[in-house]
């Protein structure tokens, strides 16, 4: 297994769950993170608060479970968990970070999200004190999304490239016999879906950034690698590649391959929300990163895995100019705040070791960060997205991400204004020049 060529960091991260070199760290699966050192406050009482986005399931019981265990072995140590949901974390932190009642332990997603925390003072410097063992098993790929200025400041738990999940049941229901390679094999996909009555692609517009992901695809396949990095280093959006993006899927939304009121339908809670649609056999189709297995499990009648779930890349675009290869994702982690206590990175080194990584991949059905652990990932469509990870050309970070909050939120809203019918492909491209310009 290689790891993917990388666009510039900044413009992308090596999302490097590769490397597959076997074997396993003994001390990496010592419960502990056996590698940290013994805080000099062992003794003391220590509490902290610690932010996660999983709200339900087996996610929220794994994190109670690592913490119990952590706790268990630090018995000085208190942790007070609060599960926030995800579509609502990015703003509560924020929100807690500028007023100073901020959680010891948070979620983290780099690129220029953590750029921005970064800048304020916000968070921990972590680069001399994550385990020798942890940082071996992770590889120095993995760490580049959350690296800032050449320091490490966010310990990853998972790689989460993205690609379209599918119904093999409704495909074969529609006489689908081979999977789309390209937008005009995806609209013939689409029309044969209707044709038999199914919701051709569930979109969770509600939230944005579902909605956005389908422009950030549409910017992978249009534009060159060149193009992305430049636009991750300057901010520079003037090549007619942007403007071509918003254009193709402005062009396939009128196709009305979304499901029914999908600008009102949410990403991730409930039966009627977008993952809820594929996991009960509503839709056939969604756009969604490596974290959806573990949320269509959540979703399905009887909270079990969805036994005909599959994956494809994302299709390649007539006239583009990116590599269709090429894949985009990002990579969950946690930070410490500014200040926090030394058993605040000892957490994170727990968290990252072979064993606590496999509990990790096994409660969310995803990837995890640990190469080491990867062995546990049996799930069919993520074996299909680690293939075709493996033969990316180079990996890019979800662009709002990439660009920061405020970029990132001119250019969702940019989207779903153009899906709504208020907003054109220019006026995407201009909101998010306009948001560039304010830095």
């Amino acid at each position: 297994m290689k790891a993917p060529a990388l666009v510039a960091l900044g413009a992308s991260v090596a999302l490097a769950l590769a490397g597959c070199s076997g074997g396993t760290s003994g001390t990496a699966t010592t419960p502990g993170g056996s590698s940290s050192a013994p805080s000099q406050s062992a003794a003391a009482p220590v509490t902290m608060t610690f932010w996660h986005n999983s709200t339900t399931g087996d996610g929220k019981k794994y994190w109670e479970d690592t913490v119990a265990a952590f706790t268990k072995e630090h018995p000085n140590v208190t942790i007070n968990i609060q599960a926030i949901q995800n579509e609502d974390m990015d703003g509560k932190l924020q929100t807690a970070l500028n007023s100073g009642q901020d959680p010891t332990i948070f979620m983290a997603r780099g690129g220029g999200k953590l750029a921005d925390v970064v800048a304020a003072g916000q968070v921990m410097d972590i680069t001399d004190k994550i385990a020798p063992d942890v940082k071996t098993a992770l590889g120095d790929g993995i760490f580049s999304a959350f690296t800032v200025g050449g320091k490490i400041y966010g310990m990853p738990t998972s790689v989460l490239p993205g690609g379209i999940y599918y119904s093999k049941d409704l495909f074969k229901e529609a006489g689908i016999t081979a999977l789309p390679t390209t937008f005009e094999e995806l609209n013939a996909a689409v029309a044969k879906l209707k044709a038999k009555g199914i919701s051709p692609i569930a979109l969770g517009g509600k939230d944005a950034w579902p909605a956005a992901h389908w422009y950030y695809f549409m910017a992978l396949r249009d534009c060159s690698k060149d193009v992305m990095d430049k636009a991750a280093a300057e901010k520079d959006f003037s090549d007619p590649c942007w403007l071509k993006a918003g254009e193709d899927l402005k062009a396939f939304a009128d196709t009305d391959p979304f499901n029914k009121g999908y600008l009102t339908t949410s990403a991730q809670q409930g039966a009627g929300s977008s993952a809820g649609q594929i996991a009960n056999h509503k839709a056939a189709m969604e756009l969604m990163g490596a974290w959806e297995p573990g949320v269509v499990k959540d979703l399905t009648p009887d909270k079990k895995s969805l036994a005909d779930l599959g994956w494809f890349p994302f299709p390649a675009v007539s006239g583009g100019a990116g590599d269709p290869t090429a894949m985009m994702g990002g990579s969950d982690g946690f930070a410490c705040r500014q200040g926090a206590p030394a058993e605040c990175v000892d957490f994170l080194n727990f968290m990252a070791n072979k064993a606590n990584q496999e509990g990790y991949a096994k409660a969310f059905q995803t990837l995890p960060a640990n190469k080491d652990a990867k062995g546990v990932v049996t799930d069919p469509a993520l074996q299909d997205v680690l293939a075709s990870y493996d033969k990316a050309a180079y990996v890019s970070l979800w662009l709002d991400t990439m660009y920061g909050q405020n970029v990132g939120n001119a250019l969702n809203g940019g989207v779903v204004n153009m899906l709504a019918g208020k907003g054109t492909a220019a006026e995407i491209v201009a909101a998010v020049k306009t948001a560039a310009a304010k830095g």
